[in-house]
Parts: structure tokens; C-alpha cells; sequence
């Protein structure tokens, strides 16, 4: 479906920031914080760019941190698209951190990695904790998965336990965001269509991220909802399935094409 020139210039491209800002975020995590945070924006701006995405942002970003962003999750790329507009960092599951290349750039990115064996979850949730307290916002996948593009997956409370406690005194900032790719080369994404953009399953990594590289230039909505805390919820749970329902809604509007009216924030 896409061409394999453009898939080629891309991926080259792609490689040539990637190897060049490496070494600087390396020395940044170890001696500049700020610049540890501030740089990821700056190389995940500079990949949407290179892979032909544009993005579209709806509603208001939380501006008063630490913030908990609780997203839904298509593919691999949700990380450049989200990493263009978030000064933040992922939580991903452990066996991410093994894999190669992309490992190494979430290491890099300062990510949290959770193990989803009970015996480590006191220990990752004081790890989460420890970062918001020192004012880091995160980036939370609570499917725990990826899917299609096409729905969204109910989301997983457990995730959500970090949201119980109080950074510095102060409830938690949890904001619900819906992403979704809807246009390719300004044509309207159908359900067909959209599952190329998603990597899911058993896919291959590498072929799919080659068949991506090669498409036209499309469009991510990125939906921000109004942020809220686990005391307007009480529990985790209900914390949980208000989230996937003003998430699983964004998407769903997204994908029909009516997010027209709503103000945007501005492109990346």
C-alpha cells in the first residue's frame, strides 16, 4: 500500500536524529534534569515530522503537574505522538525494556516499568510514586495492551493505584486521553483502513514499522479531557471506568470525523 522510497528516506532519516540525539539524552538523564525532559519533546516533534504524521490536538493539556495522563493505546507510534505534546514519561510493561533498540530508547526517556507479577507491584507503585513527587508527569497505557484503533479496550483498575495517593499533599491530577489516526493523505481513516496504523496481536515489529514508514502523511486527534482525581470516584475502579468511558468516547467521535469543532490547541 505505501512506497518503499518514502519507507526508506524515512526510516534513514528517522535513524540519522535518533543516533545523534542519543548521546546527548544519555548525558542529560545522568546530569540535567530539565534537559532530560525537554529533549524527548524536541526528537519525538522532530520523528512525528519525519514519519508523516500531523497532529491535531482538541481541549486543554493539565498545566499544573504531576500529572497522570491515562491513554489509550493503538500502536508504537502513540509514543512519538504523545512524546511531541507531553513533557513526560511512560510507564510500559517490564519486557519492554528487553527489547532491542526501542528498549534503549525508554531507558533513555526515564520510563517505568511494571512487572505484573504481585510481588513487585508495592515496589513499582513507590517507584511511580517517587517521580510524581519529585514532579515528573506519566504517560499510562491502562489497557494494558494495544489494539485496532477501532475501539477501545476496557481499562485495567490496577493501573490506576498510583492515583490513590497524594503527591506533596495534593490529590493526584488524572487526565483522560483519547488518540486516534483518522486521515491519510486528508482521506478519512474507515474501519478497513485503520488497523494499519495499529500494531497489535502478533505482529512483526519491524515489517509493520516499514509498511508504516511508507504510507502518505496522516492525521493523529489527540483528544484531551478535563482532568480529574480519585477522590471524585472514591475508589480506583470507578476512577478506572469513568476514564475508559470519556477515553473510549474521544475515540469513538474521532474516528466518525467530528472533532471538527472543537478548538485545537494547534499542530505539531
Amino acid at each position: 500500500m505505501g512506497s518503499p522510497l518514502r519507507a526508506f528516506v524515512r526510516i534513514a532519516a528517522y535513524l540519522a536524529v535518533t543516533v545523534t540525539l542519543v548521546p546527548i539524552q544519555a548525558f542529560a538523564v545522568r546530569f540535567n534534569r530539565e534537559l532530560s525532559v525537554r529533549l524527548p519533546l524536541f526528537y519525538h516533534g522532530l520523528c512525528v515530522r519525519i514519519l508523516g504524521f500531523q497532529i491535531r490536538p482538541h481541549g486543554k493539556m493539565a498545566a499544573n503537574g504531576p500529572v497522570l495522563f491515562a491513554c489509550n493505546h493503538t500502536s508504537y507510534s502513540d509514543i512519538s505522538i504523545l512524546g511531541a505534546l507531553l513533557p513526560a514519561s511512560f510507564v510500559a510493561k517490564a519486557e519492554v525494556a528487553g527489547w532491542p533498540f526501542f528498549g534503549g530508547l525508554a531507558k533513555l526517556q526515564r520510563t517505568v516499568f511494571v512487572d505484573r507479577r504481585p510481588a513487585k507491584a508495592t515496589m513499582q507503585r513507590d517507584e511511580m510514586v517517587q517521580r510524581l513527587e519529585d514532579g515528573d508527569n506519566l504517560i499510562l497505557f491502562p489497557e494494558g495492551t494495544s489494539s485496532d484503533g477501532n475501539a477501545v479496550l476496557p481499562f485495567k483498575s490496577a493501573l490506576f493505584s498510583v492515583a490513590q495517593v497524594e503527591p506533596n499533599g495534593e490529590p493526584l491530577l488524572v487526565q483522560p486521553v483519547s488518540i486516534a489516526y483518522t486521515r491519510l493523505d486528508g482521506m478519512p481513516v474507515g474501519r478497513a483502513l485503520r488497523p494499519y496504523f495499529a500494531w497489535y496481536g502478533d505482529m512483526t515489529l519491524a515489517p509493520h514499522f516499514w509498511e508504516v514508514a511508507g504510507l502518505g502523511h496522516a492525521t493523529v486527534d489527540v483528544v484531551f479531557h478535563p482532568p480529574v482525581t480519585i477522590r471524585d470516584y472514591e475508589t480506583r475502579k470507578g476512577l478506572a471506568k469513568h476514564c475508559f468511558q470519556v477515553v473510549a468516547g474521544g475515540v469513538s467521535v474521532a474516528n466518525a470525523g467530528r472533532l471538527d469543532g472543537l478548538q485545537t490547541l494547534g499542530a505539531s
